[in-house]
């Protein structure tokens, strides 16, 4: 039989889950709800049941999987599987999550932060083509992001390597959800693009981003988009600021890593090359002609479904124990 392994990829809302054959290929893929009143033990025990149902259909059982890999959000002991804050999941501090997973399943475990899970998702089956040096941005509600460096993920000393959206861009600038106050994910997250957005509205009340914001009761980074590519040059002045403040932190990481490519993922991915070609010109803007010239600016593959195929990628090629 042709190996497969379990990939989960743990969110706030919803937990994703999918059976991935070796060459990255979902076999089957699925969500159940993220029980926010749960305890990480009944969180654990209603991903394994699911599995074991889906499995079931096949008749499977998990002897008959090589192992499962998980992408979860916070900070994680990659070496340990032990994740000391997931700041989504409420009461998530300190948990063994890969013993609680060995425990249910008897299986082989790999624990990865989400965000650098993704990254291997799209260096294995997506944008990233099996880069050796590459990184990943994911642009959603925040800006995660995930390093790669000589095939293997950068986890640092304490599973905070790869934090790209707590790179501070302004000491002044707007509060951030880290406690601290202008990092990247105010400005180029999904949430920073549409309170630049908000700001305008409030200083010219007779803006077509105005009208949006008093029809809709609120904007999005959707709207901006849509509105720059109609020609409104209050939008396009957004995603001019935001691209370029996103291509000079790139800059900045590629001197560092040295990455053949940047994989932009995420909700604001969306916008194609309307974000895409702003932003590699400010990357070639800033970085070293020599960095610039071996790095391309790519937009995610995977969608979704990075984030669990990265994790099951942990079980093929990293061999948990």
């Amino acid at each position: 039989m042709e190996k497969n392994a379990i990939g989960i990829d743990i969110g706030g809302t919803s937990i994703k889950i999918g059976i991935v054959k070796q060459k990255g290929e979902i076999l089957q893929k699925w969500e159940i709800p993220t029980d926010q009143n749960g305890t990480s033990t009944s969180i654990v025990d209603d991903i394994c049941s699911s599995i074991e149902k889906k499995l079931d259909q096949y008749g499977w059982g998990f002897a008959d999987v090589e192992g499962i890999g998980v992408g979860a959000p916070g900070f994680i002991d990659g070496e340990t599987g032990f994740i000391y804050q997931a700041v989504n999941i409420a009461g998530w501090r300190d948990v063994d999550l890969k013993g609680l997973f060995k425990k249910r399943t008897g299986l082989p475990i790999s624990i990865e932060n989400d965000a650098n899970a993704a990254a291997l998702g799209e260096n294995w089956a997506g944008a990233g083509n099996s880069a050796l040096n590459m990184a990943a941005i994911t642009l959603g509600t925040g800006v995660g992001g995930g390093v790669i460096v000589n095939g293997k993920i950068v986890d640092g000393v304490n599973g905070t390597a790869g934090e790209i959206g707590h790179i501070t861009i302004d000491p002044d600038g707007h509060p951030c959800n880290c406690g601290r106050r202008g990092c990247l994910e105010t400005i180029a997250s999904a949430t920073g693009i549409a309170r630049q957005a908000m700001e305008i509205v409030e200083k010219v009340p007779f803006s077509r981003l105005a009208d949006i914001f008093h029809k809709s009761n609120g904007i999005t980074a959707q709207d901006v988009f849509a509105l720059a590519a109609e020609n409104d040059a209050e939008s396009q002045r957004i995603i001019d600021r935001t691209t370029d403040v996103l291509g000079r932190t790139l800059a900045s990481l590629a001197a560092v890593i040295n990455p053949s490519c940047i994989v932009i993922g995420g909700g604001v991915s969306k916008a194609n090359d309307q974000l895409r070609v702003p932003l590699e010109q400010a990357f070639r803007k800033y970085a070293l002609q020599r960095l610039a010239e071996v790095c391309e600016i790519k937009i995610a593959k995977l969608g979704n479904d990075a984030g669990l195929i990265g994790a099951a990628s942990l079980v093929f090629n990293q061999n948990p124990h």
